[in-house]
């Protein structure tokens, strides 16, 4: 007979660690070795038995306490690492409803407890709003496809007069439980029952409205408060206004994710707003009064003669508010771009060479009379 390996080293933790150390190298390893994760693989199962038995010495302090001082000769010859710590009719699915709280970790397979009534499902909506809804909040309906109970047979999908009954295979647990012969005994396996499909009930005449499914699609209504400062990607929750939940089980929710359209003005980063203000060459160059947007009114701002484009001016708290406190806002950065016409008269034409020579420009960089760097280098000196 094959020597035992260490319950510590099948496990793949230290002698020093603690129990939930141990729950959790058990949870990951019973998951992947588990036999109905690997169908028809003998070496897969022998490593799930080896892992349960190592979990069931190491989890209880007791048996892990004589363990640590004897060895697997604390149970006796032959006993397979139970002796008298009673291995016999060891159910591994005890142990998963001890870690996993009775839950499905297997997509449906494994576990020894019958599912409780499930939640309903949660419905996902995407919508459009414009960027100043997004600023100012708005109210908006929307209409969702849900499905909801059915009003004839009120959630048991059975016909009217007629009551869904407890199925006679799994007795009403949803379960079917099997009993084989392993090194360890004999190891329980379950699955969810043939006959009902898991649900503990069988429906002999079924609900024609629902088809015994005991939900139907209908299209719901809401009125959404969507918060100042939304931004795209966010979502909104309402809580139990999702898809019917089984029997007593709460309803899901619906989930709302919010798509913001750009804005023809502003970009927004965070909560700041960036925008580009054009302005003209005269009032960059004399300097004065422009208006700058907002996501309210207009703001007039002074600028100074000689403005150069680039300049950023920034008003303070008129970006979009904060989501979260909608007292709280960014900042509009005002990018200055210095507009150069492309259509002059032939008045204004001759007052710029007029201002060109009194300024001492060189409007001709063809001239000849400097080289083209010494002229590109000119304004920067």
């Amino acid at each position: 007979m094959a020597e035992k390996k260490d319950y510590y080293d099948v496990l793949g933790i230290a002698k020093e660690s603690n129990d939930a150390d141990i729950k959790k190298a058990y949870r990951k390893l019973a998951k992947q070795y588990h036999p109905d994760a690997n169908p028809n693989n003998p070496e897969a199962e022998e490593k799930f038995k080896e892992v349960g038995e190592a979990y069931s010495v190491l989890s209880d302090s007791e048996k892990r306490s004589n363990y640590d001082r004897f060895g697997h000769s604390a149970f006796g010859a032959g006993s397979s690492g139970g002796g008298g710590y009673g291995f016999s009719g060891f159910d591994a699915y005890d142990i998963f409803g001890d870690i996993f709280g009775n839950s499905d970790i297997f997509g449906g397979f494994g576990g020894g407890h019958s599912r409780g009534p499930q939640r309903g499902s949660n419905v996902h909506v995407d919508i459009d709003i414009d960027f100043k809804d997004a600023f100012f909040g708005v109210t908006k309906d929307i209409t969702v496809p849900i499905k909801d109970t059915c009003d004839t047979c009120k959630g048991n999908g059975a016909k009217p007069g007629t009551y869904p009954e407890s199925c006679k295979q799994c007795n009403g647990t949803g379960m079917e439980r099997t009993a084989k012969q392993t090194i360890l005994g004999v190891m329980q396996t379950s699955r969810p029952c043939r006959a009902c499909g898991g649900k503990g009930k069988i429906i002999r005449d079924k609900c024609t409205t629902c088809r015994g499914v005991g939900k139907i699609s209908k299209k719901k209504t809401f009125s959404v408060n969507i918060p100042k400062g939304i931004d795209t990607g966010q979502s909104i929750r309402l809580q139990g206004k999702g898809e019917a939940g089984e029997k007593s089980a709460p309803a899901g929710d619906v989930l709302i994710t919010v798509n913001v359209k750009p804005h023809e003005v502003f970009k927004r980063e965070g909560n700041d707003l960036y925008a580009e203000i054009p302005i003209s060459f005269t009032a960059a160059a004399l300097g004065g009064d422009i208006s700058i947007p907002t996501m309210e009114k207009p703001e007039t701002q002074q600028i100074k003669a000689g403005t150069q484009t680039g300049t950023v001016i920034r008003l303070s708290q008129k970006g979009m508010p904060s989501v979260r406190n909608s007292r709280v806002c960014g900042d509009i950065y005002a990018v200055l771009t210095v507009v150069v016409p492309t259509k002059l008269t032939d008045k204004q034409k001759s007052l710029l060479k007029d201002f060109a020579e009194e300024s001492g420009n060189v409007t001709n960089l063809g001239d000849g009379s400097k080289s083209f760097w010494d002229k590109l280098k000119k304004p920067f000196k």
